[in-house]
């Protein structure tokens, strides 16, 4: 089974890039007045923070935050601030997983990595302060005195989301494996470091709009798959994409030994599994009220993009 390699875009797919083109329009806007200026103090600390924050990115776990709020009856307004919190989150992660501790990484998203370009002191700082500011944004946002319960509940699930059994407790996992390794332990490593923050960012979204515990249940369970089926993606355009287009240098999963998809399973069975989890994270979105908005089409794109 090839994955699918469209030729001409469709109205569908036109239509959920310029829905993405928006939102993430919208996110970095948001960000720009959550975060603080270059020129303020300490200003290395500034500058590295809006370095990583700002050198490109899908954005997708604000996105499909704000999505889930809106297919279930959330003003999206509202909940843009907190979905910002979810992306300083991710952005933390991202510049401590390239650390030279952890995976010694020179390139993300077609530019040097924090620690090459501010040292590995500042990124490590640079790296709690989005975590820290990602919690305190989710801690404070929304405003309005109603969502109050909402931001504990968000505030709860996130950080179990990132904490010793969620995504560092994944990372740490990640670490110690050997390619040797089954099908077990790369699943549970990857449900935890990569799908866990997805499926907080779902849940979160309909925290924030008051959902009855049947559907923040399908949520978590579209997050599941979709963080799996997400890692999975990643794992197959580290051996079929190109620095170019990806924006690092790619087989360097396979360089470190890594424990991946394609190293457990092969190529053909990850492309076979990655369309069997969309299809699953579909189906749980498409049972929410109204069809899950956005969700399903977003679970598509997850499966289809290039980067």
């Amino acid at each position: 089974m090839s994955p699918r390699t469209p030729t001409t875009t469709t109205a569908a797919e036109k239509s959920t890039a310029a829905y993405l083109a928006e939102r993430r329009a919208e996110i970095d806007s948001e960000l720009d007045r959550l975060v603080a200026a270059e020129s303020s103090w300490p200003e290395t600390l500034h500058r590295a923070i809006r370095y990583s924050l700002f050198a490109g990115g899908k954005r997708l776990r604000p996105i499909l935050c704000l999505a889930a709020a809106e297919a279930l009856g959330a003003p999206p307004d509202d909940v843009l601030a907190p979905a910002c919190g979810l992306e300083l989150v991710h952005t933390y992660s991202l510049v401590h997983d390239d650390l030279p501790a952890m995976d010694d990484a020179p390139l993300r998203r077609g530019a040097p990595t924090s620690h090459v370009r501010f040292g590995e002191a500042v990124a490590i700082l640079a790296g709690d302060a989005l975590l820290t500011e990602g919690l305190a944004v989710l801690a404070r946002h929304p405003g309005h005195v109603r969502y109050a319960s909402a931001k504990l509940s968000v505030l709860d699930v996130v950080t179990r989301a990132i904490g010793s059994e969620g995504m560092i407790g994944g990372q740490v996992a990640d670490l110690q494996a050997s390619p040797g390794g089954g099908e077990e332990e790369l699943l549970a490593i990857h449900e935890a470091k990569t799908g866990r923050l997805i499926r907080a960012a779902l849940v979160a979204g309909g925290l924030y709009a008051f959902a009855p515990e049947e559907a923040l249940a399908r949520l978590d369970e579209c997050g599941r798959a979709l963080g799996l089926a997400f890692q999975i993606r990643d794992d197959l355009l580290d051996v079929e994409s190109d620095a170019a287009i990806l924006g690092k240098e790619p087989g360097g999963d396979s360089a470190a030994e890594k424990l991946t998809f394609p190293a457990v399973w092969g190529i053909e069975r990850s492309r076979e599994i990655l369309a069997e989890k969309v299809d699953e994270a579909v189906s749980s979105a498409l049972g929410l009220p109204g069809g899950g908005g956005r969700l399903p089409e977003l679970a598509r794109f997850v499966r289809d993009r290039q980067s």
